[in-house]
């Protein structure tokens, strides 16, 4: 895809749709961590996009293998991580949390870009990196005598999500929407598979309620963790594939700044579901990042203009 098809407003679009998709369904994650398994849940989530989408693909006679495969496999193993870890943030910490760790993207998008790809960060941006991590750490809030890993695994997903993100502009240029998506969840589904099959094997003790999320294995498939599943499964294959397309149609740096945006809908959800409204100090940390981000992601904007 070259700049003539590149459609910024189509490209916001589908980035905020996406976002009041994700902050929706997300939301819910805390229900099905409280009966079901991180691992179980990603492969039938799999599952069930990969049936749609398969459908979909051979209706509409469009193919799903990959142009450059060991470029896309690469994209989607750091995809595949980043959400990994988030849901399982998702089942243990509430959601403003684990949406701030994971948007601290745009932060690790410039200290990859200049360890990895030789780009030169300006005064600005190096201001913007603080400002997220100022962010970052009013959210989190760790408590120095009771650190674990946990404490950071948000951002490490953002971490993740960050190397996502470089690798969809850099190495899937002119790759399909579909194919990227059948690759995500054929990644997924066998993550699910073998995450489930570890579990069963090694982890005998399994803390109840949410505490058990990531060392349960497979659990019978009913009730509100199959309907909340099922709803991932189809949101989630919406979703994605919108963000996709956004960042095929749009310049990363331009459609990063609406990314953020998913803070804004995961928390306004958050407060409309559960009454679950963030303190003072969260709220401005969730507002650094979200600042930090937008800084990061303009000011990029206009390096790559003027190149």
């Amino acid at each position: 895809m070259g700049a003539s098809d590149q459609n910024p407003r189509l490209a916001v679009l589908c980035t905020l749709s996406a976002m009041a998709l994700f902050g929706l369904i997300d939301n819910f994650m805390r229900l099905a961590a409280e009966t079901g398994g991180l691992w179980q849940f990603h492969l039938l989530r799999s599952l069930i996009a990969l049936g749609i989408l398969g459908v979909f693909a051979a209706f509409m006679k469009i193919g799903l293998r990959p142009k450059r495969l060991a470029l896309v496999l690469g994209r989607t193993f750091f995809a595949t991580v980043a959400m990994l870890i988030y849901f399982g943030c998702l089942g243990i910490m509430p959601i403003a949390q684990a949406v701030a760790g994971l948007f601290t993207a745009p932060i690790f998008v410039v200290i990859f870009s200049v360890l990895f790809f030789g780009d030169t960060v300006g005064l600005r941006r190096s201001a913007a990196v603080i400002i997220g991590f100022v962010g970052i750490v009013l959210v989190l809030r760790p408590d120095m005598q009771s650190l674990s890993l946990w404490t950071f695994a948000p951002m490490i997903a953002g971490a993740f999500h960050a190397m996502g993100i470089i690798t969809t502009r850099r190495w899937c240029d002119g790759e399909g929407t579909l194919s990227l998506l059948a690759m995500f969840f054929g990644f997924m589904l066998v993550i699910g598979g073998v995450g489930m099959i570890l579990i069963g094997h090694f982890v005998t003790d399994v803390p109840a309620g949410a505490d058990g999320f990531v060392f349960r294995g497979w659990v019978p498939f009913e009730g509100t963790f199959m309907i909340l599943t099922l709803i991932q499964g189809v949101g989630s294959l919406i979703g994605v594939g919108l963000i996709i397309k956004s960042y095929q149609l749009g310049e990363a740096s331009f459609v990063a700044v609406f990314e953020n945006s998913m803070i804004v809908f995961a928390t306004l959800w958050a407060i409309a579901l559960w009454g679950e409204v963030p303190d003072g100090v969260g709220a401005i940390g969730l507002l650094l990042i979200v600042a930090s981000g937008i800084i990061i992601s303009l000011r990029t904007g206009q390096v790559e203009a003027a190149a």
